[in-house]
């Protein structure tokens, strides 16, 4: 017979909080067991109360802080430890980085077990305004007789009411009521899960998701709502291939690499990084590390719509760049064109299998660029015959899988681990971005 779970602790509980998780949360130990204490930071004497109870721990959630480290610091949003989106904004901005850091290092040498013999410094870029990319959750809620518009409660599948959001892409956070107030007015509102935005340097675009078909006068409130605010409205009512553009007739978005003179045309439901400014330092970064050459051949994996191939063929003999999915190297093709780039080519691969069954894979290369989903590139690192190239730059949106991977390329490759660093693509959020410098001796 199972042991029947005591019940969760009704009074608020005083403690020392004595670390920090990854993910933003204060740890201390009452009776011997962890409790994982959110919004509280390390070295703060807090009042907390229990609101889960696992076999191996407990959650909580601050109710007071009594003795404030001084890392922390006012929150800026008010909706900030109600809406999931941020995590951290009640920490100093360089003790953010400062945990991140920690993190990704933590990680390399208890996953890995390795240890970079430079440490890169954190690359920064703007911590409010920069987000370009988001999925906002969209309920209308009968009970209220309203619509809300934005992201969901903390722990919860609830959706928040927010009226703004401060890390949003400045002209899409503003939009926030006026899409709430279009939903409303909307025939099949119950039927609208979620809006989708993506913001090129030309415009913005929104997808909406319908599970029912508008009528002639939902298309004409979408279009003019389109039209008045200039952006261009898609509508959405089944998978990625049922999106359509309803306003205007024709539409692309943007960006540009202006240091590479490359500029990107994508559609807004492909992958895009959602920080432009921190993207731009990014591949500043990678092609530091790369040291590219004249003569180089390099090979770019998990490549996307060429966002590093491209800016690495204006400097390398050539390129060769591999992505699984189709749409994204059609989307790479065309880029290269668009930009008058001949010295690059791009396959369609599965890069989860043996990939020395594609010719490209038996190419020699002087450097190679991974840049894998959080899944990480396991399937790859295990392939001894992809890995003779010199250098391999790594960069990694889960320290956890670039540790795993990391552990591959020293302990079994042959690579040393020159460097790695953080890089901020997503402020105020526990989420790591990073990149590392892989190197074989001589």
């Amino acid at each position: 017979m199972s042991k029947r779970r005591k019940p969760l602790p009704t009074e608020p509980v005083r403690a020392r909080i004595e670390s920090m998780t990854h993910d933003g949360r204060g740890v201390t130990h009452i009776d011997g067991k962890t409790v994982f204490v959110d919004g509280a930071l390390a070295g703060e004497a807090v009042e907390f109360q229990y609101i889960a109870r696992q076999r191996r721990y407990d959650e909580a959630k601050i109710i007071q802080v009594i003795e404030a480290s001084a890392d922390r610091v006012p929150a800026r949003c008010a909706h900030f430890g109600v809406c999931g989106g941020c995590a951290l904004q009640h920490v100093r901005p360089e003790a953010q980085i400062a945990a991140k850091q920690k993190a990704l290092f933590d990680d390399l040498e208890r996953i890995g077990h390795v240890k970079p013999r430079h440490v890169l410094p954190a690359l920064t870029g703007p911590s409010w305004g920069y987000r370009r990319k988001a999925r906002l959750a969209v309920k209308y809620v009968i009970k209220k007789e309203r619509v809300l518009v934005g992201f969901r409660e903390k722990h919860s599948h609830y959706l928040a009411d927010i009226a703004h959001c401060d890390v949003l892409y400045p002209p899409v956070a503003q939009l926030l009521p006026q899409l709430t107030a279009l939903v409303t007015a909307l025939s099949i509102k119950e039927q609208i899960p979620q809006i989708e935005v993506a913001v090129g340097d030309n415009a913005t675009a929104l997808i909406v998701r319908h599970l029912m078909p508008f009528n002639d006068a939902d298309r004409v409130l979408l279009a003019d709502f389109a039209r008045q605010h200039a952006i261009q409205l898609y509508l959405q009512s089944g998978g990625l291939e049922s999106v359509a553009l309803l306003w205007p007739e024709q539409g692309v978005l943007k960006y540009k690499l202006a240091r590479h003179n490359v500029e990107f045309e994508f559609r807004p439901t492909l992958f895009t990084q959602v920080n432009a400014e921190m993207n731009a330092l990014m591949v500043d970064r990678a092609l530091e590390l790369l040291d590219i050459q004249p003569q180089d051949h390099v090979l770019d994996l998990f490549c996307g719509l060429g966002n590093f191939t491209l800016p690495i063929a204006r400097r390398a003999a050539h390129v060769a760049g591999v992505e699984g999915d189709a749409g994204l190297v059609q989307t790479a093709r065309e880029n290269a064109q668009h930009n008058a780039i001949t010295n690059v080519e791009y396959h369609a691969s599965n890069l989860g299998e043996d990939v020395m069954i594609y010719p490209w894979a038996r190419k020699t290369y002087d450097k190679v660029l991974l840049d894998p989903p959080r899944s990480g590139a396991h399937e790859l690192v295990q392939q001894a015959a992809l890995w003779t190239a010199p250098r391999v730059v790594y960069v990694s949106c889960n320290p956890a899988t670039l540790a795993r991977d990391a552990g591959v390329l020293v302990n079994e490759r042959g690579y040393r681990l020159v460097s790695a660093g953080v890089m901020d693509m997503f402020p105020h959020t526990a989420h790591v971005e990073s990149i590392a410098l892989f190197q074989k001796p001589g």
